[in-house]
């Protein structure tokens, strides 16, 4: 017999060693000696009061035993003589949709612009320690994406694009930890993707797919509105007739292409703003009412803040406990910030974007001729402004939050996590007015929804920019471009996801069209 049961254990009693077997046998009024196992099937933490409580919900097998779920199986077949399917872009979205071909008899041809995870992590240390940024292989391009180094958030509401616990699973079964199964917000951490990238890539290439790395698409080549091959930046020709394009939100050589080609795309709206960075032990204290060092059974606390602001939301993005403020520019003469985590979250610092929503109807009227591309053309200058302010180098402009809200310059700023360094800047006024009077407001109602938020031991960085993809493509119930027959948009870069899990979702749903066309 299986029992599911709902179990809510305190902090105090989370250290009882068994405590869950001696809670399920107090619930279901038995012997601990008839329960053979216990399996965790979630678990929560509720901190909304003083006292915390973890919330479980477990498996309780009585008189039976508990099955072994660690091996998770995938229908992966010998692809190597299989119909090609072009996928553009290795990203969560390329990851996954190369695994379904795969599982559905087609053989993924994976073009990469950037390097493997071991050779990408040479570029990453030029951006931070050389400020040089290589235009292929950064903090967004190369093996695995933007999604490599993160915090490897899994979290989504993504439920109705697919099968959550598939692309969970899929994970596991390359390496990432089977916790992910059970966490309310999992994560894997940014110490432990590459190796679960680089296995998802030998999958690929055991079951006959094709990965190439340093592969830049320069051109499609479109005969009767349908795609017929694609033009690599080393002169090759490859052709092609299903192509899966998983580029991400900031491949924008991929946008002006298709913009030049007269290929149809949308402006779309999406949401920049800054990255506000506290010492952990603040975020900690707010979340777990503590006045000290949180208890070693508690992870590092997180948020999420929200708040409408003259008509436009103003809220947190990517929260990153215990983490690391990263460089995440494609190209050089621009700033961007994002956020990252390692596994343990055990960094002294905790950061977020706290970001404003941009209308591209109403708020980009300067920008109307660029047409489709407003938002891209938009998102490029305040990138060019964080150059300028920072000291035209990989160093981000910055300002203490109370001073930002204040309107006065710091003389000094707070210790950082951004190993570019940060130079301080009047990011109050130098930030546009649509993003930075509601920034201002939004730090206040923020502070009295969380006390001691804001704080002058928190610094602002500049810019948080790269939260969506600014323009959409257009694409059929087929999943096709809307002009374009054999052309799959796909995930962030098209505007049909939103993180990890669902671009991985997208990615499935894409190889399944195009395998499903071939």
């Amino acid at each position: 017999m299986i029992k599911d049961l709902q179990l809510r254990i305190s902090l105090k009693e989370e250290e009882i060693p068994n405590i869950l077997l001696i809670k399920s046998a107090e619930k279901l009024d038995m012997s601990r000696d008839k329960i053979s196992g216990i399996k965790v099937l979630r678990k929560s933490i509720d901190a909304r009061k003083p006292k915390i409580i973890f919330n479980y919900k477990v498996a309780v097998y009585i008189s039976e035993p508990v099955p072994d779920t660690s091996e998770y199986n995938f229908d992966y077949k010998d692809v190597s003589k299989g119909k090609p399917i072009h996928i553009i872009g290795f990203g969560p979205a390329g990851m996954y949709a190369a695994l379904r071909c795969i599982e559905l008899g087609f053989k993924p041809i994976v073009l990469e612009r950037g390097k493997n995870v071991q050779d990408r992590r040479r570029d990453l240390k030029a951006i931070n320690r050389d400020h040089f940024v290589n235009e292929d292989s950064n903090y967004c391009f190369g093996e695995g994406g933007a999604g490599t180094y993160s915090d490897g958030k899994l979290y989504t509401r993504s439920l109705k694009r697919g099968d959550v616990r598939r692309i969970f699973e899929n994970l596991v079964y390359h390496g990432a930890t089977d916790q992910i199964l059970v966490d309310a917000h999992p994560h894997i951490g940014t110490n432990k993707l590459p190796k679960v990238v680089q296995n998802v890539r030998e999958t690929i290439l055991k079951y006959g797919g094709e990965v190439h790395f340093e592969t830049r698409v320069t051109d499609f080549t479109i005969k009767n509105s349908a795609i017929t091959a694609i033009q690599l930046l080393n002169g090759d020709e490859m052709i092609a007739n299903k192509v899966i394009l998983a580029t991400g939100h900031s491949a924008r050589d991929i946008y002006y292409l298709m913009h030049k080609k007269e290929m149809a795309l949308e402006a779309k709206s999406y949401a920049m703003g800054v990255r506000v960075e506290h010492p952990q032990a603040i975020i900690d204290s707010i979340q777990y009412h503590c006045s000290g060092k949180r208890s070693d059974l508690l992870p590092a606390a997180s948020y999420g803040l929200v708040q409408q602001v003259n008509d436009r939301g103003v809220y947190s993005f990517c929260m990153c406990p215990g983490g690391f403020i990263v460089p995440a520019a494609t190209a050089n003469g621009e700033v961007v910030v994002n956020g990252m985590s390692p596994s343990k979250r055990n960094n002294l610092f905790a950061n977020s974007g706290i970001v404003v929503e941009i209308d591209v109807e109403k708020d980009l009227q300067k920008y109307e001729h660029f047409g489709v591309l407003k938002a891209l053309e938009y998102q490029k200058d305040l990138e060019r402004l964080a150059f300028t302010a920072g000291g035209r180098s990989q160093a981000a402009p910055a300002q203490r939050l109370t001073d930002f809200v204040d309107g006065k310059l710091s003389s000094s700023l707070n210790p950082t996590s951004y190993q570019p360094g940060l130079n301080s800047a009047p990011l109050h006024s130098l930030l546009p007015k649509l993003i930075g009077s509601r920034l201002r407001q939004g730090f206040k109602s923020f502070g009295k929804k969380m006390h001691g938020y804001y704080t002058e031991e928190a610094n602002i960085v500049g810019v948080e920019s790269r939260t969506s993809s600014p323009i959409h493509i257009p694409r059929t119930e087929k999943l096709e471009h809307v002009q374009i027959k054999g052309l799959f948009p796909c995930g962030e870069g098209g505007g049909f996801a939103g993180g990890i899990v669902s671009a991985a979702m997208d990615g499935e749903r894409c190889a399944e069209a195009a395998c499903e066309l071939s």
